[in-house]
């Protein structure tokens, strides 16, 4: 559902959606939380086309959970959140279509072990978009192509390593053509000497101007690839810019840190390194264990 008036957020003068397609993501006032747990405070962000943003921080800081608000996998508490100017959070959205636009792709790559490569990139072409098989194969053969992986279609995914399946999954959200893909921590689950071909590929994204919100923990991609770093931590975005001065030149003391344990983990860390700031943060923001999303609702169908 397109949203078809404009509003003002009466405290900034904001008007929400901008109305400009070129701002792809818009995310204003979004809270989450679990019960009692507030795991997102306020998020206010917005992705421009062919932007690639990298979300950086500490684990239970949020950043995960933003990504899943931004499609709809977790239900915001509060909060409004645009693709294109279309709000999937309005309780009218064809949310189903919205995230046709979007391509996400997780820490494990939730194919289907029954089908192929092949099969797990075209899927949802046949079912979802309703595509003939034989258009849906040659979407599916380009972009397993695309990620290097084009003699490996009639391979099962236990055949195939942990980044080829990865490769897969980035295949599959692109056979969908969305408008802007998702990443969340997509290399944490890799071995490291297979964390270099996924992230190849994300370059190769990122240089041929897709928009990317990016999860991560790589700093060396988020260096080079990021047009924008956002630094988390206890639910809030505490520091955001380039990548030259959010993880070359940090202005807050909380960025300092993570980088620091991040960039030296072998440095031995006394409890006067960190001073926790209790203004920003009361407990720990991990959100309980919840079951992951059935690939079939991951798919649309």
């Amino acid at each position: 559902m397109s949203s078809d008036v404009n509003s003002s957020d009466v405290n900034t003068g904001v008007t929400i959606p901008t109305g400009n397609r070129e701002d792809e993501i818009q995310v204003y006032d979004l809270h989450k939380s679990f019960g009692d747990l507030e795991v997102l405070k306020g998020i206010d962000l917005v992705v421009h086309r062919g932007e690639v943003v990298c979300v950086i921080g500490p684990s239970g800081s949020g950043k995960s959970t933003l990504l899943r608000c931004v499609n709809l996998l977790e239900q915001p508490t509060k909060g409004r959140i645009f693709i294109l100017n279309d709000e999937i959070t309005d309780p009218d959205a064809d949310v189903d279509h919205i995230r046709t636009l979007m391509g996400m792709v997780f820490q494990s790559f939730n194919l289907f072990p029954h089908l192929t490569a092949l099969e797990n990139c075209s899927i949802a072409l046949t079912q979802v978009l309703k595509k003939s098989p034989a258009e849906a194969k040659k979407i599916a053969m380009e972009n397993l192509h695309k990620v290097g992986l084009g003699d490996r279609g009639d391979s099962y995914p236990l055949k195939l390593s942990g980044g080829q399946q990865q490769r897969v999954a980035i295949a599959r959200a692109l056979s969908m053509d969305p408008e802007l893909m998702l990443f969340d921590e997509p290399t944490s689950a890799l071995d490291p000497e297979l964390v270099g071909d996924v992230l190849s590929v994300m370059r190769d994204l990122a240089a041929d101007g897709m928009t990317m919100m990016v999860v991560t923990h790589e700093m060396a991609f988020a260096r080079e690839v990021a047009d924008r770093v956002i630094f988390m931590d206890g639910g809030v975005i505490v520091e955001e810019g380039p990548p030259a001065d959010v993880i070359g030149n940090p202005k807050e003391e909380r960025t300092r840190t993570f980088l620091a344990r991040v960039l030296d983990p072998t440095h031995v860390h006394t409890p006067d390194d960190e001073q926790p700031d209790r203004s920003r943060q009361s407990g720990p923001t991990d959100p309980p264990v919840e079951p992951r999303p059935h690939r079939s609702r991951l798919l649309g169908f």
